[in-house]
């Protein structure tokens, strides 16, 4: 997949899967370092929003965006994915005081490259939403070309509104 970061083209390592596929076999790293796997996205509805990097702008627009809207849409889990360390994710949540994010590092890239998200070229995943339900299918997904543009937040909490 083609895509800009501040106009400068940029290509991620496959394809994002499409709506109606199963989530592909992955692994992320939580907070207390405990391993993440597809499987751990079933039982919820899940939003999980994918950044390129914490420490920048736009990345901590749209994480506290989504971090305030999680009151908002009751019964659906809210997670952030970034190739950053745990621990720069944590030192961001915490000057930004951010709580209710589940903050996810893909630093070993296996998200990003299972997901088809992963630019080599600069080390990031790039910006995306895909909301994935009980039962791990993906049901919603925006694949945002211009990686410094913020999602469309409306149109994916208008989505989990209506499930």
């Amino acid at each position: 997949m083609n895509v800009t970061m501040h106009g400068d083209p940029l290509t991620t390592v496959g394809t994002a899967p499409e709506v109606g596929s199963q989530l592909p076999d992955f692994k992320l790293t939580n907070k207390d370092g405990k391993t993440l796997t597809a499987t751990d996205f079933t039982g919820q509805t899940t939003l999980i929003s994918v950044i390129p990097n914490i420490n920048t702008s736009v990345c901590s627009v749209q994480t506290k965006h989504f971090n305030g809207d999680a009151d908002k849409v009751p019964n659906i889990r809210f997670v952030t994915v970034s190739t950053n360390t745990n621990a720069e994710q944590a030192d961001w949540c915490a000057a930004e005081g951010v709580k209710k994010m589940e903050m996810l590092s893909d630093a070993e890239e296996t998200f990003g490259r299972a997901m088809g998200v992963f630019i080599p070229e600069a080390g990031i995943n790039s910006r995306s939403i895909f909301i994935v339900d009980a039962n791990g299918k993906i049901v919603y997904r925006e694949l945002i070309s211009e990686q410094t543009n913020e999602p469309d937040y409306s149109a994916a909490l208008d989505f989990l509104a209506k499930l």
